[in-house]
């Protein structure tokens, strides 16, 4: 468009300026037309493809999301069910280390009233020992002196031995008997 032209259509001469002019409806077309087919064939594929694996990453995430989910929930009820047997198996020790405990003390009880009860024994047996040993050592002297005080009583010896001795015997079963 010249000088010229573009003043006389200012001047309102010719065309109205809201239609445009065919050939630039032609080239506008064409134009659109040219970037239609080119982003529908480059772009919108890049663009659908984008979509595509942002769907699939979002519904991959979210299966495994729930898979992870379905994990838990299983490692938790298996962890449960080992803490409950745990548990019970705890309580199952305990139980029998109380009733080990018991009859390890019986036990101990049992061997200590019969250690004591050897122990009574055995003192009682040296016990009775010493008193017949004190007795006879009693007899034995109580027979000399008996003898002798006698003699000097009676006034001759009595050195026979035997004689001695049935007499200290006969006085102190006598004794024994006045009791």
């Amino acid at each position: 468009m010249s000088l010229i032209s573009f003043s006389n259509w200012a001047a309102g001469e010719g065309a109205n300026p809201l239609i445009p002019h065919t050939a630039e409806l032609i080239v506008g077309f064409i134009a659109f037309s040219l970037l239609f087919l080119v982003l529908r064939s480059k772009v919108v594929p890049m663009f659908e493809k984008a979509f595509a694996e942002r769907t699939e990453a979002i519904q991959g995430g979210m299966e495994k999301a729930e898979r992870a989910q379905i994990e838990a929930e299983r490692a938790l009820a298996q962890y449960t069910t080992q803490l409950n047997e745990a548990r019970g198996e705890a309580q199952k020790i305990r139980e029998d280390a109380r009733v080990q405990g018991a009859a390890i003390i019986e036990d101990l009880r049992t061997k200590a009233a019969e250690e004591a009860a050897r122990i009574t024994a055995a003192a009682t047996a040296a016990i009775e020992a010493e008193r017949q040993q004190a007795v006879t050592s009693l007899r034995n002297e109580v027979g000399s002196l008996a003898t002798e005080l006698a003699g000097k009583i009676v006034g001759e010896a009595l050195d026979d031995q035997v004689r001695q001795s049935r007499i200290v015997d006969r006085f102190i079963a006598d004794l024994e008997k006045s009791k």
